[in-house]
């Protein structure tokens, strides 16, 4: 899958970031806005469009930011940064990562305040 086209919502930005794919955001509301601005600005993983005056997008520039992260330079960038995300995601749920941890010891700590 070259990008994902995404409105931004939580579980659909974790998806994208656990399998290494790029996305192209569009965020209407709430915690989309959030999740965009970290998709483009602090993972590095896509673009966000921009609306026109009106506040609407159009689509050539749903076009363009289709192309750049497909075709162009900062797309090469932003796939490499999807796939360090990926990889960190994979380490986490692995046996003895983080999360791996972290659930062990909350299952470890709740059968244990129970006894």
């Amino acid at each position: 899958m070259g990008c994902f086209f995404s409105h931004c919502g939580w579980n659909s930005t974790v998806e994208a970031l656990s399998l290494g794919v790029p996305m192209v955001a569009i965020p209407q509301w709430t915690d989309q806005l959030t999740n965009a601005k970290f998709v483009q600005d602090v993972w590095k993983v896509g673009v966000r469009v921009k609306v026109d005056e009106k506040g609407i997008v159009r689509r050539e520039e749903v076009e363009a930011c289709i192309r750049e992260v497909m075709e162009g330079e900062k797309g090469k960038e932003m796939k490499e940064n999807a796939v360090k995300w990926r990889d960190a995601a994979k380490q986490a749920v692995s046996k003895g990562g983080t999360s791996n941890r972290n659930i062990d010891e909350f299952v470890s700590k709740l059968t244990s305040s129970l006894c």
